[in-house]
C-alpha cells in the first residue's frame, strides 16, 4: 500500500505497467466474449439476468456463455481497482518534490475509461450487441491503452523539451505508423461486426459486404507494412539508440506474423481461436508502435529540473552517458 501512497520512481513505473497489463487483459477477455458468441450470456445489465446479479442459467443459452460474459465483468472489477491505484499513485508521486500534472491527467484516463466502458458495455447488452456500440467499446479500450502506455513511459523521464533521437523523416514515418495502426484497429472491428463471429444468429451486423471490408482491412495492413519496412531500413542505416532499433525490428516481426495469421484465418473460414490470436496480435502491435513513438525522443532523466536547458546536442549524442569528472 505504501508503494501506492508514497511511490518511488520504480514503484510508480510498476504501478503504471500494471495499468497497461490490466487494460490489455480486459481487451483480450472481451474479445473472447465476442468471438465465443457469449456477449448476451448475461442478457441484462448491470445484473447478469433480471433475477440474478451473478451468473445464472438463462433459457436457450448454454451456461458456459453466461460464465464467459460474467467472468469478463469480474475482470472489469480488477481493472477498476488497478485504475484507481494508478490514479492515487500518480497523484501522490512527487518527483523533484512536486506533483506532475501530465502524469495525473494520463492516470485519470484509466478510471475514466473504465467508467466509459461500463456505460458503453451496458448499452451494448441492452441494444442486443449493436455492432457500432461494440466497435466503440473496443476503440475506447485502445485509447485507454494509449494513455496507459504514455504514463508508463513518462513516469520515468523528465520534463525537458523533447530532443529527437532519429532523423525528421524517420520520425514522420513513426507517426504515420501509429496513425495507420489506429485506423487498422478500427477497421478490424468493422470486419468482425460484419462477419459470422459478430454473435448468434439474431445479433445485428453491419450491412456491408464481408469480402469488401476484409479487403479494406487487409489494404490498411499492407499500407502499414509499406511504412514499417522503410522505417526499419532507415533506422538500420543511421545511428539510432539500440532500444529504438529493437522496437523497429519487433514491430516489423509482429506485423509479418499478424499478416500471416490474418490470411490464414480468412482462408480457413474464420475459426474463433485464430481470430482471437489476431485480435491479441493487433493489441501487441498497437503497444509496440506507441512505445516506438515515445522512444524516438528524449526528455531527459526524471531527476533533471524542468528549467534545465536541453542543449543543442546532435541526434547521435542524445543518449550519450555523462563523462566522469577528472581525478585529482
Amino acid at each position: 500500500m505504501n508503494a501506492i501512497w508514497a511511490p518511488t520512481p520504480a514503484a510508480m513505473r510498476r504501478i503504471a505497467l500494471a495499468g497497461v497489463l490490466s487494460t490489455a487483459v480486459i481487451i483480450v477477455t472481451g474479445a473472447a466474449v465476442r468471438l465465443s458468441k457469449s456477449g448476451l450470456g448475461c442478457p441484462d445489465w448491470p445484473q447478469c439476468t433480471r433475477s440474478s446479479l451473478v451468473a445464472a442459467h438463462t433459457r436457450g443459452d448454454p451456461m458456459f456463455h453466461t460464465w464467459i460474459e460474467f467472468g469478463n465483468r469480474m475482470v472489469t472489477v480488477v481493472v477498476t481497482v488497478v485504475a484507481v491505484a494508478v490514479l492515487i499513485a500518480a497523484w501522490r508521486f512527487r518527483p523533484q518534490g512536486r506533483r506532475r500534472a501530465d502524469l495525473v491527467w494520463l492516470a485519470v484516463a484509466q478510471p475514466a475509461g473504465v467508467v466509459a466502458q461500463i456505460v458503453v458495455g451496458g448499452i451494448v447488452v441492452l441494444t442486443n450487441l449493436n455492432p457500432a456500440m461494440v466497435s466503440l467499446h473496443f476503440v475506447v479500450s485502445i485509447a485507454v491503452v494509449a494513455a496507459a502506455v504514455a504514463l508508463h513511459v513518462k513516469c520515468t523521464e523528465g520534463t525537458a523539451p523533447a530532443r529527437p533521437l532519429i532523423r525528421a523523416d524517420l520520425r514522420l514515418l513513426v507517426y504515420g505508423v501509429v496513425a495507420v495502426a489506429a485506423v487498422m484497429l478500427a477497421a478490424g472491428t468493422v470486419v468482425t461486426g460484419t462477419g459470422p463471429l459478430a454473435g448468434a444468429g439474431a445479433v445485428p451486423r453491419y450491412h456491408l459486404p464481408l469480402t469488401g471490408v476484409t479487403q479494406f482491412h487487409s489494404d490498411i495492413g499492407w499500407l502499414m507494412g509499406g511504412l514499417v519496412l522503410p522505417l526499419v531500413a532507415g533506422l538500420r542505416l543511421t545511428r539510432v539508440p539500440v532500444r529504438v532499433m529493437r522496437l523497429g525490428w519487433l514491430l516489423l516481426g509482429l506485423l509479418a506474423v499478424q499478416g500471416a495469421v490474418g490470411y490464414t484465418q480468412y482462408f480457413t473460414g474464420l475459426p474463433a481461436g485464430l481470430v482471437w490470436v489476431h485480435v491479441s496480435g493487433s493489441l501487441l502491435i498497437w503497444i509496440v508502435a506507441l512505445r516506438l513513438m515515445f522512444a524516438v525522443r528524449d526528455r531527459g532523466p526524471l531527476s533533471q529540473p524542468p528549467s534545465h536547458p536541453a542543449g543543442k546536442a546532435g541526434v547521435s549524442a542524445a543518449r550519450a552517458e555523462p563523462e566522469p569528472a577528472p581525478a585529482g
